[in-house]
């Protein structure tokens, strides 16, 4: 499930949300209210239960061939994907929706290379909601590795100081960091 082009994306276990409406997120490190939205690469980020932690890793030009082994491994892709098993059935049963809107409402957000697009006005879905369908066979198709972990933070801390380009999503629902000697 992917924009087509000159769209966005919201994903959202709510189907039934007909405008959205500016707002500052719990969890927001800024201060602006915006509506939320990806694009067709960051899109994969979102297949999955809203508060499901995640941590993600791909490779980018400067990945280099050794962190692209360790962390990706033989036959992994460009991509990997990381959740607990605490989270797989909910993963494997969730539903999600998939919100189109035209990209012309928003502009692209981060630094030092956008990760969202945001709007600072209220906007309406170009149609109705979209089921996304098995989250599952959705990485699959895509070529996206998924990993089943007892616990992300190794992996999140090898991907961090890797040369792999990362995302990590709600990882404060993630169990607990383990504690070393």
């Amino acid at each position: 499930m992917r924009p087509r082009p000159g769209e966005v994306l919201h994903f959202s276990e709510d189907p039934t949300i007909t405008e959205f409406r500016p707002h500052v997120a719990a969890t927001a490190r800024q201060t602006e209210a915006y509506v939320w939205a990806v694009d067709h690469d960051r899109a994969p980020d979102y297949w999955f239960p809203r508060q499901c932690p995640r941590a993600m890793a791909w490779t980018v030009p400067s990945t280099s061939p050794s962190d692209r082994e360790r962390i990706l491994g033989p036959g992994g892709g460009e991509r990997v994907h990381a959740i607990e098993y605490g989270w797989m059935e909910r993963f494997l049963n969730g539903r999600l929706f998939a919100y189109r809107f035209s990209a012309d409402a928003f502009r692209p957000f981060g630094e030092p290379a956008p990760h969202a697009f945001v709007a600072s006005e209220p906007v309406e879905p170009l149609g109705p909601p979209e089921p996304v369908g098995d989250l599952l066979q959705l990485h699959r198709d895509a070529g996206i590795q998924l990993r089943v972990l007892d616990n992300l933070w190794d992996f999140w801390d090898a991907v961090i100081t890797s040369t792999l380009g990362f995302s990590g999503i709600r990882l404060r629902n993630a169990t607990t960091r383990p504690v070393r000697d």
